[in-house]
């Protein structure tokens, strides 16, 4: 009850402070454009005389009407923050839809459409800046131990082990693993710090002993078992999560619809080309005002290399793009100039396993090279084959011809869609992440890119490389 109390305190308070950003954003966009429409601090919501109280009442009405809509009164701690800001931005859409025919079918003449067009901007940004700050504050509860779910996991497989590795790495999610649930393995071979809890028919004992109240299921069961496990979650008001079958060798995104009463997922790629139009678009705006904005820089950076040792500024790799077309890649030289040349007397020293060379202390490498290289700041000429569409902001690493292997048909997935500049396996742990891994998450990104995965891929990649960890 006190919980319930609670939740409905938390929406109100939502929906307070998304008022209050209506009103502001009301206020602001008038203070703006005051020669155009001169109206006072309240007078806009109290004056009913006042021409257009109408216009600014209904916004108010109808914005915060599509954000109950898009369940923006809630925080899922699982959600994205991209997808988040996704839901903002369609609501305040058909918001603003909605109160244009409003105006329309009222007859409500004079109206300056600057001033509603600065009302949306603002509305926007506000609701998208508050949400961003609520999410941070609500993970940095989760994470110090706050109103955390315990959580229990069927299946030690592949997928289960990898499930508990994401829940580790996210513990803004609020999720505390208290074991595995696996009929054919033991603590002994997970060899990590979670345990072999018991079988699947120990079901109800474990989670009434551990007080579990999140159960994901990521094997999938005979019909009979799992519907028992289901009945008994139910009886135990445990929320029942299930892993989608071989989730990682679909294509595009995976949908919930209903046929009558049957619920139904659907492995889907259609729009998948469409979409990858609207992503080149993106890159093609993002990389041209980085290109701009970032050229003092280059021009400093250019500089300081120079300084450190003798050679080009640039170096150009030749690398694999999409459909296996070789380009050349660009990146800000970070190695003494005949570093080539001294590869073969290295190569012994490799320190990570497949066909990457990588050495954690290369001598290769000049002194102002290994700030390039912690902080990839030798990656931002990369901007330039983006624009040139060799390259995509966020995509599978281009790897040296040398070290692709034709015969490898895992490799060759990642040539499906243009390579990146960032992508999982940097987010994931960098030069640290294993080979095999790495082509693992790649092939994973080839198979469920979406436009917000690349906005989230983004996102994780900036405090991944403040951190400079795994860079080498």
């Amino acid at each position: 009850m006190l919980s319930q109390t609670l939740s409905v305190l938390i929406r109100c308070a939502y929906i307070c402070i998304d008022a209050l950003c209506v009103f502001l954003s009301i206020l602001l966009a008038c203070w703006l454009r005051k020669t155009t429409l001169p109206v006072g601090l309240p007078q806009f919501f109290l004056d009913t005389a006042q021409p257009f109280h109408l216009v600014f009442v209904g916004w108010l009405v109808t914005v915060l009407f599509f954000n109950g809509l898009h369940r923006l009164y809630q925080t899922r701690r699982e959600v994205v923050e991209s997808h988040e800001v996704w839901l903002v931005i369609r609501s305040v859409f058909f918001a603003a839809v909605t109160m244009l025919a409003f105006v329309y079918s009222m007859k409500i003449v004079g109206f300056p459409r600057s001033i509603f067009l600065l009302i949306t901007l603002f509305t926007t940004v506000f609701f998208c800046c508050w949400r961003i700050l609520k999410r941070g504050f609500v993970e940095f509860l989760a994470a110090n131990g706050y109103n955390n779910f315990n959580v229990l996991i069927i299946g030690a497989g592949k997928v289960g082990l990898t499930l508990a590795e994401e829940i580790r790495r996210h513990p803004g999610f609020g999720l505390k693993i208290v074991g595995f649930l696996d009929d054919g393995k033991t603590s002994r071979d997970l060899g990590g710090p979670h345990e072999i809890l018991g079988k699947l028919s120990d079901l109800r004992e474990i989670c009434q002993r551990n007080f579990v109240t999140k159960l994901f299921i990521t094997i999938h069961p005979d019909g009979r078992v799992f519907q028992t496990m289901l009945e008994t979650a139910k009886e135990l008001r445990v929320a029942v999560r299930v892993v989608p079958q071989a989730f990682d060798k679909a294509t595009g995104e995976i949908f919930k619809y209903n046929i009558g009463f049957i619920p139904v997922l659907e492995y889907c790629n259609v729009g998948h080309n469409r979409k990858q139009y609207g992503k080149r678009c993106f890159d093609i705006l993002v990389s041209l005002v980085s290109l701009i904005v970032l050229s003092p820089a280059f021009f400093v950076l250019a500089i300081m290399i120079k300084y450190d040792s003798p050679g080009p500024v640039l170096y150009f790799s030749r690398r694999y793009g999409l459909g296996g077309r070789v380009f050349r890649m660009y990146k800000f030289r970070s190695m003494v100039s005949d570093a080539d040349k001294k590869l073969d007397e290295l190569k012994g020293k490799n320190e990570v396993d497949g066909p990457i060379f990588k050495i954690r202390q290369d001598p290769r490498v000049t002194r102002f090279g290994r700030f390039l290289r912690k902080y990839s700041i030798d990656e931002l000429p990369q901007l330039v084959n983006v624009l040139l569409g060799d390259m995509s902001l966020v995509g599978p690493r281009p790897l040296p011809l040398g070290q692709v292997h034709k015969e490898d048909l895992k490799q060759l997935k990642r040539l499906e869609v243009r390579p990146g500049i960032t992508g999982l396996w940097q987010v994931r742990g960098r030069s640290d992440l294993p080979f095999h891994r790495l082509i693992k998450w790649d092939s994973w990104y080839v198979n469920n890119w979406s436009f917000l995965l690349d906005i989230n891929i983004l996102l994780e990649t900036v405090p991944v490389v403040v951190k400079g960890k795994g860079a080498y």
